[in-house]
């Protein structure tokens, strides 16, 4: 099989491309190393093509005569689109837009593939916004409440819409708070799981977002390779949005204080203001995701956070 993972020098890409590679897959990680790094793909067996998911001459390069395309490639982060809209605009729904008319013209480039590559999508939590009920199912109304957010549910629109007008087999996952090895923490948009490692190990004060009573469903990126994995191998699709999360809910502030166990030293909380767009409650029904992947085993949030921790040491 040859796959196709857009964003692959990224955090998740860098950790599916992983997965793939050591199971004998054919990967190529496209990735214009905008926020991606070569390094993450040191020592695995990945073809890296360098270009970015709006020149579609680059696209079409790719993923001609690919199996499946796992499209990772974005600009992540809240804040950054509250300083950028246009440039998260452009790289998560028009670049999806780009990717999926690629897959279209790839269409018949395997043989036995008429409608295209087998598409999985990326798509975030962050399309439900300001929709208060917990916990988040697909069948909620999304309100988006930042550019990010809109991005993101343009971009997976997009991709439902191609399945069904031009029969592309679809998967469109919905993450949420997805954390692990190679999340760097050296940028002004880093997430909350890589900066609390990185303070904690720096023995500095954990930067706590508002009160810190704010919930998430996290994640761990080996759970979510794993489910991209096995997604391929069993060209799973399905025509509406699925969320990929376990129905857990932990507070910010529990998340320092597990952190803090697991460095085994006291660390000192330091609060600012909150961040604007942000959610403050977080959590998935995953009753459609076990539905689709029934022996799906979600990694501990205790030993994700340990692994996690590990890696930062050992690239300290």
């Amino acid at each position: 099989m040859r796959v196709v993972v857009t964003g692959g020098a990224g955090f998740i890409g860098a950790n599916v491309c992983r997965v793939l590679a050591e199971s004998g897959t054919d990967v190529v990680a496209l990735d214009d190393l905008s926020t991606g790094s070569k390094e993450n793909l040191r020592g695995l067996d990945v073809e890296l093509l360098e270009g970015t998911i709006l020149d579609p001459d680059t696209l079409d390069t790719a993923i001609h005569g690919a199996d499946a395309v796992v499209h990772l490639a974005a600009l992540p982060s809240v804040p950054r689109s509250i300083a950028d809209p246009v440039a998260t605009h452009l790289a998560n729904a028009s670049g999806t837009l780009q990717v999926l008319e690629a897959a279209r013209r790839a269409a018949g480039s395997v043989p036995g593939r008429a409608t295209g590559p087998h598409m999985v999508v990326a798509s975030s939590s962050s399309v439900y916004g300001a929709n208060p009920t917990l916990p988040k199912h697909e069948g909620l109304a999304t309100f988006p409440m930042s550019p990010y957010g809109a991005s993101k549910l343009a971009a997976e629109a997009y991709a439902l819409a191609y399945q069904h007008s031009y029969g592309l087999p679809v998967l469109t996952f919905r993450f949420f708070n997805v954390f692990g090895p190679l999340q760097a923490a050296d940028h002004a948009y880093a997430a909350v799981v890589p900066l609390f490692a990185a303070a904690a190990l720096a023995d500095r004060p954990l930067i706590v977002q508002g009160d810190g009573r704010q919930t998430r469903d996290f994640t761990y990126v080996g759970t979510v390779a794993a489910l991209i994995q096995d997604a391929l191998a069993r060209r799973v699709t399905h025509p509406e949005p699925v969320n990929l999360a376990f129905g857990t809910r932990t507070e910010i502030l529990e998340l320092a204080r597990i952190v803090e166990e697991l460095v085994g030293h006291p660390l000192e909380i330091e609060h600012t203001e909150a961040r604007v767009g942000d959610v403050r409650h977080s959590q998935n029904d995953p009753t459609r995701l076990r539905e689709l992947f029934p022996d799906v085993v979600p990694a501990d949030l205790r030993e994700s956070l340990r692994a996690t921790l590990d890696w930062f040491r050992a690239g300290a």
